[in-house]
C-alpha cells in the first residue's frame, strides 16, 4: 500500500473538481481526503491503486477542468477509514484560477423547460459544468462562502443534492432553486409590478416594442425586438448611440442561419460553451431594418447562455433580440437595481444576486477562418496565459493603454488578464478599473507588486494611476511603447524570439513622441526598432480630426480646391476649409501622425462613405463594408520612398478615380489594398535586412478581413512566414498583456 500526496494547480476550482477526485477514489477503493488550499486542490491518498489514480486523474477532467501543474510525493500512511471532501485550508499560494462563466448545460436546460422538474422555469439554475463563477466570486478558495450565493443558504433539497457524491451538484457552490436561490423581479419605471413569472411580463412588452433592461450573470442588456426598426431607433435615441451597431441574440442557430453566414468554425465558436458574440455576415435573406447595423456588411451575434435568456425566448414569440451592454457610451455596464431601473429603459428585469465582478460579452471575428479576439471578457476571463519566454521573479501589474483597456498581473510565468474595462478616459470606467484590479487581487491572492506597467503616452489616465500605484505598493513604473506591447502579445502566442511585425491601428504614443498607427518594427522581447512607417501626415485640430476626418483628408491631399468638393463635410464650409489650410500652414495646433485608421478613415471621406466618427473605428468599417461589394479589380500603385508609403499618392489616386466615375466598392477595394500591399512590402524589405522569417501583423486595422488578406498573401509570396494573433487581440484589449510581458523579461 503507498499514500501519495498531490498538489494540482489550473482551473481545478469551481468546476467540480473536488467531487471528481472524491468519485475517482471512491471507484479505485482509496482513502485518504480533497480540499482547496487557497489556489491549490490538495489530494492525500492511500491504497493499491495510486498509480492508476494519478494516471485516471489527467485523463477524465471534468469539462471545464484544466491541470497545469501536479505535484506528486510519498507520504507517510495515516491509515484513513474512508475518503471525504474536507473543510478548505489557505495555506498555499499557487497558480490556480477560478474559471470563466460557462453557458447552462444541456442537463440544467432540460430541467428549466421540465414541467414535471422542480427548477421548472427557474432562471438560475446551474450544477458544477455550467452557470457562474468569475462573476460571483470575491476570494478564494470558492466556496459557497465567499461568493454572492452566500446570501442564499440551501434549502433541504438543495443541501441533498450538495452532499451527494454521485450527484453532478454535489460540492457545485453556484446551485439553488427557487426555494432558496435568487428571484426576478419585474419593474414598469420604478413601480415594483408583482408577478409569479416577471420574465412572461419581460417577454409580453418587447412584443409591444418596449425597451427592457434585463440585469443578468456578469451585467445588464437592454433589449428590444430586432425586428422593430421604431424600438431600434428609440434605443438608439436615448443612448446618443445614433450609428454603432446593435448585438443581436438568437433563440437558436438554426434562427441565425436564416439571416446570417456561417462557417463550420463560426458554429462550432457560437454554440460554444463560452458563448462569445460572433461577428457574421449577413446573407441575402437578412430581414433586420437597417438602423439595426448600418452601413455595415456584417453583424455580432450570440446565442443564449443563461436560464432567463432561454426563458425569455420561451415565454415570447421573437427568434432575435437586441442585446447590447447597458451603459452610457465608454462607461461600466450598470449592475445595480437602482441604477438599472432608473435608466432609459422603459420596464426591467433585474434580481436579488449581487454581480460582484461584472463582465461584457466577448466578441470574435473570424477573418478568412481565423479566429481573432475583439473583447475577450466573458466565458474566457480569467484564464491565464503562459509566458512562453525566461522571466525575472518580479510581480507586476499592467494596466494597458486608455481605450479598450485590460490590465494584466503577471506572477512567474503565468499572466492573469482580466476582463473587458473600457475607456478609462471616463471617470466611472477609471474607477472600475480600480476596483477591478483590487477583486483580481483577491482572487489571484498576488497583492503585491515590483512592477507597474503602463503605456508611454504621459497623459493617459491608466499612465497616471501606475505613478499613484506605484507609491502604494512601492514599485517601480515602466513605461512602454504601445506598438512593441501589441507586438510582444502577438509574438507570445507563437512562442517567437524576434519578428517583423506591422502594427496598424489608429494611434499610439511613439517613442519619438509623434502619433504613431502604421510602422514596421523590428521587435522582440527586450526592444524593438522602428524600421519603417507610412508617410507623416499633419492633424488640423489634433484628435478633432479623427472625430472628423475630412480635416485629415484636406491635409494628406493637400489641395484646397479639391477638397471643396467635399465642404458638405466641414461644419462652415468653404470658411472652416480656407481656416484650415491656414492652420496647416501656420502649424498652430497641428498634431503629426504616421496612423492607418487615418490613411483609411480619410478615404472613406473621399468616397463619401463616412464623413464623422461617431464611434470607435466607425469610418474605417463602413469602407471596409463597402469594399466587400466590389465587383471588378481596380489597382491603385503604392510607392514606397525610402522607408516610407507614400500615402498621399495612394488617396489621390482613390479621388482621381472616384472622379471618373467608377464604383465606391472598386475603389474602396483598391485603396485598401494598395495600403496594404504597400505595408506588405515594407515590412518584407525590412525581414530581408534583418534576415528574419517571421513578419507579424497586429493592431485594430487586422481586424479588417480584406487588409489582413492581402497582407498575407503578399507576405506569404515573398516566402515569409505570416503571423497573426490565436488567442490574443489584435486591438488595445491584449497591449496589457505584452506590457506584462515585456516588464518580466529576464
Amino acid at each position: 500500500m503507498k499514500a501519495r500526496k498531490i498538489l494540482t494547480q489550473g482551473i481545478v476550482q469551481g468546476v467540480g473538481f473536488r467531487p471528481y477526485v472524491y468519485r475517482l477514489a471512491s471507484d479505485l477503493n482509496l482513502r485518504g481526503y480533497v480540499r482547496n488550499l487557497g489556489n491549490v486542490v490538495e489530494i492525500i491518498i492511500e491504497g493499491e491503486k495510486t498509480d492508476l489514480f494519478i494516471e485516471r486523474l489527467l485523463k477524465e477532467l471534468p469539462p471545464i477542468a484544466k491541470i497545469t501543474t501536479l505535484n506528486v510525493e510519498e507520504v507517510d500512511i495515516k491509515e484513513y477509514s474512508d475518503f471525504k471532501i474536507i473543510e478548505s485550508g489557505d495555506s498555499y499560494s499557487g497558480v490556480s484560477v477560478i474559471p470563466p462563466d460557462i453557458a447552462i448545460c444541456d442537463k440544467c436546460l432540460e430541467e428549466i423547460r421540465n414541467p414535471k422538474d422542480r427548477r421548472y422555469k427557474y432562471a438560475f439554475n446551474a450544477c458544477t459544468d455550467c452557470g457562474p463563477r468569475f462573476t460571483v466570486i470575491e476570494s478564494v478558495p470558492y466556496d459557497r462562502i465567499r461568493t454572492s450565493m452566500d446570501e442564499f443558504p440551501l434549502c433541504d433539497d438543495c443541501l441533498v443534492e450538495y452532499r451527494e457524491p454521485l450527484n453532478r451538484r454535489y460540492h457545485g457552490e453556484a446551485i439553488c432553486c427557487s426555494e432558496c436561490g435568487p428571484k426576478m423581479a419585474f419593474y414598469k419605471g420604478k413601480t415594483k409590478i408583482d408577478s409569479e413569472n416577471p420574465i412572461k411580463l419581460g417577454a409580453d412588452v418587447l412584443k409591444d416594442g418596449k425597451i427592457l433592461a434585463i440585469k443578468g450573470i456578469g451585467g445588464t442588456h437592454l433589449v428590444v425586438d430586432a425586428y422593430n426598426d421604431d424600438a431600434v431607433k428609440e434605443l438608439r435615441k436615448r443612448l446618443n448611440r445614433p450609428n454603432q451597431a446593435f448585438a443581436v441574440m438568437s433563440k437558436d442557430l438554426k434562427s441565425v442561419q436564416n439571416y446570417a453566414q456561417l462557417s463550420d468554425r463560426e458554429i462550432e465558436t457560437i454554440t460554444s460553451n463560452k458563448r462569445p458574440i460572433v461577428i457574421l455576415k449577413k446573407n441575402d435573406n437578412y430581414p433586420f431594418p437597417d438602423s439595426l447595423s448600418p452601413g455595415l456588411h456584417n453583424i455580432g451575434v450570440m446565442l443564449p447562455y443563461s436560464p432567463m435568456h432561454y426563458l425569455l425566448f420561451d415565454e415570447g414569440n421573437i427568434d432575435t433580440y437586441v442585446m447590447t451592454s447597458a451603459n452610457i457610451p465608454g462607461e461600466p455596464m450598470m449592475i445595480e437595481n437602482e441604477e438599472i431601473i432608473d435608466g432609459v429603459n422603459d420596464y426591467s428585469l433585474v434580481h436579488n444576486r449581487k454581480i460582484l465582478n461584472r463582465c461584457d460579452d466577448s466578441v470574435i471575428r473570424f477573418r478568412n477562418n481565423e479566429l481573432s479576439f475583439i473583447r475577450r471578457s466573458r466565458g474566457y476571463t480569467p484564464e491565464p496565459y503562459t509566458i512562453n519566454y525566461e522571466v525575472n521573479d518580479s510581480n507586476v501589474l499592467a494596466l494597458g493603454p486608455e481605450l479598450d483597456v485590460t490590465f494584466s498581473i503577471a506572477k512567474n510565468n503565468i499572466v492573469y488578464p482580466s476582463q473587458h474595462i473600457g475607456n478609462t478616459n471616463k471617470p466611472k470606467t477609471l474607477e472600475f478599473l480600480k476596483q477591478a484590479v483590487k477583486n483580481m487581487e483577491r482572487i489571484t491572492k498576488i497583492n503585491e507588486f515590483d512592477i507597474i506597467a503602463c503605456d508611454m503616452h504621459p497623459h493617459f489616465f491608466t499612465t497616471r494611476l501606475a505613478h499613484e500605484l506605484s507609491e502604494k505598493y512601492g514599485a517601480e513604473v515602466m513605461a512602454i511603447q504601445h506598438h512593441h506591447a501589441h507586438s510582444i502579445a502577438l509574438a507570445n502566442d507563437h512562442s517567437i524570439d524576434e519578428m517583423i511585425a506591422i502594427t496598424a491601428d489608429g494611434v499610439g504614443y511613439g517613442s519619438d513622441g509623434t502619433s504613431w498607427g502604421g510602422e514596421i518594427l523590428y521587435t522582440n522581447v527586450n526592444d524593438f526598432k522602428r524600421m519603417a512607417h507610412l508617410q507623416p501626415q499633419l492633424m488640423p485640430g489634433g484628435d478633432v480630426a479623427t472625430k472628423y476626418p475630412a480635416r485629415m483628408l484636406a491635409s494628406i491631399l493637400g489641395d484646397e480646391e479639391l477638397i471643396k468638393n467635399y465642404s458638405n463635410y466641414f461644419k462652415y464650409g468653404e470658411r472652416e476649409i480656407k481656416t484650415i489650410f491656414k492652420q496647416l500652414e501656420s502649424g498652430l495646433n497641428v498634431g503629426q501622425t504616421t496612423s492607418t485608421g487615418r490613411v483609411l478613415d480619410s478615404m472613406a471621406v473621399a468616397l463619401e462613405v463616412c464623413h464623422e466618427r461617431t464611434y470607435e473605428g466607425e469610418c474605417s468599417m463602413k469602407l471596409e463594408s463597402c469594399a466587400y461589394y466590389a465587383t471588378k479589380d481596380l489597382e491603385i500603385p503604392y510607392v514606397i520612398e525610402g522607408n516610407t508609403l507614400n500615402t498621399s499618392a495612394i488617396l489621390e489616386d482613390v479621388v482621381k478615380l472616384y472622379q471618373n466615375g467608377e464604383k465606391k466598392a472598386d475603389i474602396a477595394c483598391a485603396g485598401q489594398n494598395a495600403v496594404a500591399n504597400g505595408l506588405a512590402e515594407l515590412a518584407i524589405r525590412c525581414a530581408d535586412k534583418k534576415n528574419i522569417p517571421d513578419i507579424g501583423a497586429t493592431g485594430g486595422v487586422f481586424y479588417n478581413e480584406a487588409i489582413t488578406d492581402t497582407v498575407k498573401n503578399h507576405v506569404e509570396s515573398n516566402g515569409y512566414n505570416f503571423i497573426q494573433h490565436l488567442n490574443t487581440c489584435a486591438g488595445d484589449g491584449s497591449v496589457s498583456l505584452g506590457q506584462a510581458i515585456i516588464a518580466k523579461k529576464i
